[in-house]
């Protein structure tokens, strides 16, 4: 029998293992051949610290640390590589724009810069000329490696101890004299505590341990590769969103990433892009960028899975003993990996969280299941 049982290996599940190990004897349970399968590769793989709601950006800003400075033998490369960040607008979202400059701008921890019409078009030279915006650019906004994040949390649990279960999907869960038993495809598991990190299965699974489920939406998000401009030296472009998050784009290894930024409600699955959603995609871009698309190298959808607030509920169930919810990252859970592991596992430790987490406004109540009622 182990400490503490994780349902779900993804970039939750990793990240909090990888803390935990150390002092619990640890097991993830995996419904997939390999850990991740539903996240590794769908994801824009953009650290920006001004993305997401006030408790999300505490927690990005609380994870720029590990990033920058990940533990010896974490990686062997960089986590984080020069991107920067590039949010525009038509003529009549200015307002919008400078408001959301002016807040995200003052928590940031890189300066973040106005740009006017003629510098936004030095940035994105293959702009519309009947697209005249001003923007601001976050120059913190970096590359992640997702991978590398994600394989080395699972290589350092691994190193603790930590025993990871894949093809384990759960078939049922029971808590007999303070002890939860979850059978799966790959046998039956055993621990005091269980972790509800099952990603857009969340609810799923907490109904299967009689706990309420709090809410939980996956939501499709569709991306597509395609071929730059014939002669466009796109390697030093920033990524590129629409203040009101109509569609991104970012150079990818050579070539353009372009999503629709779309939300569209679906059942916990294996997401598949739709085709309307890759029109839409790219008509959006091309209505700011004059890019001409001839040809879909290659398309995906994930789901990014919101509680209504778009906060990720990290903390103890209020009435399902030993139950502790650890989901509804959205799509801000890789970047917010590293404060949102360290988090899970000084909760179910009973330890404090470091307390340079306050100082960036991390604080862990703001992501307590009890806020649901």
């Amino acid at each position: 029998m182990q400490d503490v049982l994780i349902i779900g290996g993804g970039m939750a599940g990793a990240s909090a293992a990888y803390w935990l190990a150390p002092e619990r004897r640890v097991s993830i349970l995996e419904a997939e051949p390999h850990c991740g399968m539903h996240m590794m590769g769908r994801s824009a793989a953009l650290f920006i610290e001004g993305y997401g709601n006030a408790a999300i950006r505490a927690f990005t800003r609380a994870s720029r640390a590990f990033f920058t400075a990940p533990p010896d033998g974490f990686c062997e490369g960089r986590l984080l590589s020069a991107r920067g960040c590039l949010v525009i607008g038509s003529p009549d979202r200015q307002v919008t724009l400078r408001s959301q400059f002016a807040e995200v701008g003052s928590e940031s921890a890189v300066p973040m810069e106005w740009l006017d019409p003629d510098q936004v078009r030095a940035a994105i030279p293959l702009l519309r000329p009947d697209y005249p915006t001003s923007g601001y650019i976050d120059h913190g906004a970096m590359d992640m490696d997702v991978d590398a994040l994600h394989q080395g949390f699972l290589r350092g649990a691994r190193r603790a101890g930590a025993q990871i279960q894949t093809n384990a999907r759960v078939e049922q869960i029971d808590r007999k004299d303070g002890v939860w038993t979850v059978t799966t495809a790959a046998g039956a598991f055993s621990a005091p505590v269980l972790v509800n990190a099952a990603g857009a299965w969340a609810d799923h699974i907490a109904t299967l341990a009689g706990a309420v489920p709090l809410g939980l939406v996956p939501k499709r998000r569709t991306a597509l590769l395609v071929e730059p401009p014939p002669g466009a030296d796109i390697a030093a472009w920033p990524a590129v969103t629409d203040v009101d998050e109509q569609y991104y784009f970012k150079p990818s290894s050579g070539m353009l990433l372009l999503s629709p930024a779309d939300e569209t409600p679906s059942d916990p699955c294996d997401a598949q892009p739709d085709e309307m959603d890759i029109a839409i995609a790219v008509d959006r871009v091309q209505r700011a960028v004059a890019i001409p698309v001839r040809h879909i190298s290659r398309s995906w959808a994930g789901l990014r899975s919101f509680f209504r607030d778009k906060t990720p509920a990290v903390g103890w169930d209020a009435k399902a003993e030993g139950f502790f919810w650890l989901a509804g990252q959205g799509g801000y859970g890789i970047q917010t990996a590293p404060a949102l592991g360290q988090t899970a596992a000084a909760l179910l430790t009973d330890r404090d969280v470091p307390a340079v987490f306050y100082d960036t406004g991390a604080d862990p109540a703001l992501l307590s299941p009890a806020r649901f009622g």
